[in-house]
């Protein structure tokens, strides 16, 4: 017989059995641990979206306070003596709020793609270091805003999106346009890291309408309050981190009836009119980074609605 002293100093080991147990155990927790973990997450990102929003709404009458409207948001430029070029609201409001060098709106502006004030002046020079000190202190005091803090902004060029994917219904982009994106940040093709743009779009108080069987045109002739057009677009370069064309990479609002149906408010019974309807409509992708489904986030009441 061993000596007791021996037994006691034995040392026990766990069995297999009770390493399976505890490693089970482990995995069912991390199983209701990381549902709730995504869960606080995406509704931490959900209000720094609202809060983004919030500060564009806030800059937005800021502008609307200085001249007296708010931004435009038609899908072409406003140049005169040549055909418009593809300049939507997305792209406008990161100009009204902004300026396209993020220096400031300039007070002549037409926006126009291209930068140029209605006699063809430069608005916003490619440098402004490199002028004089005369003309620098001219276009800085031209400047309004801008009206977000550049380093909170969010703002991106069309090309860190899209790469060089920026062709659509017979309409192409510049490159170097900017827009002011979301939060929900994803790698996009271009190798950047960015959210998608905040869809912009200015309520025409001179319609009445609120019908997407209507023939819509780029002035909005049709009589509906919002067009869709003003992005439309855009919406249709599809989804930046898939391939351009892809079955897969088209947004859900691409047509224009799901634009209207989940823009209609649900308070006024006697007729069709939208949400908004003497102001303007900010809408983000959401968390899944496309436009017109459930988790679209805007600054008004997001009712998602499947098509009939």
């Amino acid at each position: 017989m061993k000596p007791t002293i021996n037994q006691a100093r034995t040392k026990r080991a766990f069995t297999i059995v009770e390493l399976l147990t505890v490693m089970s155990i482990i995995v069912v927790l991390i199983g209701l641990l990381v549902p709730a973990l995504n869960k606080a997450r995406r509704y931490a990102t959900l209000v720094r979206q609202k809060a983004q929003l919030h500060s564009m709404d806030a800059a937005i009458e800021l502008f609307n306070n200085e001249y007296g409207s708010y931004p435009p948001s038609g899908a072409l430029d406003q140049a005169p003596n040549r055909s418009p070029l593809p300049y939507c609201g997305a792209m406008k409001l990161c100009e009204a709020l902004m300026g396209q060098d993020l220096l400031g709106f300039h007070s002549n502006s037409i926006f126009r793609q291209d930068g140029l004030s209605s006699t063809g002046a430069v608005l916003y020079p490619a440098n402004i270091d490199l002028l004089s000190e005369a003309d620098r202190a001219a276009t800085l005091t031209a400047r309004m805003g801008p009206y977000l803090a550049a380093e909170s902004a969010n703002a991106w060029q069309m090309q860190d999106l899209y790469g060089s994917n920026l062709a659509a219904g017979g309409q192409t982009f510049l490159g170097t346009s900017r827009v002011l994106c979301d939060v929900y940040e994803r790698p996009m093709q271009s190798g950047k890291k960015a959210g998608m743009p905040i869809l912009y779009y200015k309520a025409d108080t001179t319609n009445t309408q609120h019908d997407p069987s209507l023939a819509m045109s780029a002035n909005n002739s049709a009589g509906n309050i919002y067009n869709y057009l003003d992005n439309d677009a855009l919406v249709a370069l599809g989804k930046p981190w898939m391939t351009q064309g892809a079955p897969e990479a088209t947004h859900s609002m691409a047509t224009r009836a799901r634009f209207y149906l989940n823009t209609k408010s649900d308070k006024i019974m006697t007729a069709s009119r939208p949400f908004r309807p003497d102001q303007y409509l900010l809408i983000s992708a959401g968390w899944d980074n496309e436009y017109g489904t459930a988790d679209d986030v805007c600054n008004f009441e997001w009712k998602y609605q499947e098509l009939p």
